[in-house]
């Protein structure tokens, strides 16, 4: 079976508190992008085995904790994974969660197990905050730490989006000590509904301010977006990946 793991987006991502669990609640709305993708494979074998090209991945991979999570709960046999990666690590653009989400539905699929999305997306919740949107694959508003999911009217026909990975690793774990909770002055589900043209200073993502502060030549890259013609840039998730939309 060959799935393609798309990449995402976050319009707008504001912090708003941290939580007793060690996690914080969030808002933001989940983008898919359909021509930004990996090439996973899963494949019926006797022994588990997990392939990954293109890219380093240190300690358990994703795809390999999704199966063991469905093996662990239906009894499903191995198989072989091979993933290609051409999303980028460290950028914001979900990459990981995306891999474990298609290896769920894809195991779904190939094992004939009958899950609904509800509760795959349960599932994926439990490998990692933003894996559940994967398996809608629409845009989502996101709260609590990014598993809480309400379906968003959203399109941007007539506009494009393009990506601009960047030369810089930021792990999560960086991007979060760096910000400073709080409640934000504009909701972003207000602000994506007002003309594009107005998003620039009201659709925030709280995590540039630390992380161009740390990596001040992503603040130079995300200006020269705007000068070059973008009606809105911004930094996706954690990043360091920015995106304009023109």
């Amino acid at each position: 079976m060959l799935l393609f793991p798309n990449a995402k987006v976050n319009l707008g991502l504001n912090v708003i508190r941290k939580r007793s669990d060690g996690y914080h609640d969030i808002e933001t709305l989940f983008v898919p992008v359909p021509d930004l993708c990996d090439v996973l494979e899963l494949v019926r074998a006797d022994t588990f085995r997990m392939h990954v090209c293109n890219a380093e991945i240190a300690g358990e991979n994703l795809c390999e904790k999704a199966w063991r999570l469905l093996a662990q709960r239906f009894d499903i046999p191995p198989v072989e994974i091979h993933l290609y990666k051409k999303i980028p690590m460290g950028a914001g653009l979900g990459g990981g969660s995306a891999d474990a989400a298609f290896t769920l539905t894809g195991l779904n699929t190939l094992f004939g197990l009958g899950l609904p999305k509800e509760e795959l997306a349960g599932l994926a919740a439990q490998l990692g905050s933003d894996c559940a949107f994967f398996i809608f694959n629409k845009p989502m508003l996101a709260r609590g730490r990014g598993e809480i999911l309400t379906p968003f009217r959203f399109s941007l026909e007539g506009y494009r989006l393009r990506i601009f990975p960047q030369n810089v690793f930021v792990s999560t774990k960086e991007a979060y000590a760096g910000v400073t909770p709080h409640e934000p002055e504009h909701r972003i589900e207000t602000v994506v509904r007002r003309p594009i043209d107005e998003w620039k200073d009201l659709l925030v993502n709280d995590f540039e301010a630390s992380v161009f502060a740390r990596h001040p030549e992503l603040a130079v890259a995300k200006q020269a977006l705007y000068d070059e013609g973008a009606r809105y840039a911004a930094m996706s998730g954690s990043g360091s990946a920015l995106f304009a939309i023109y």
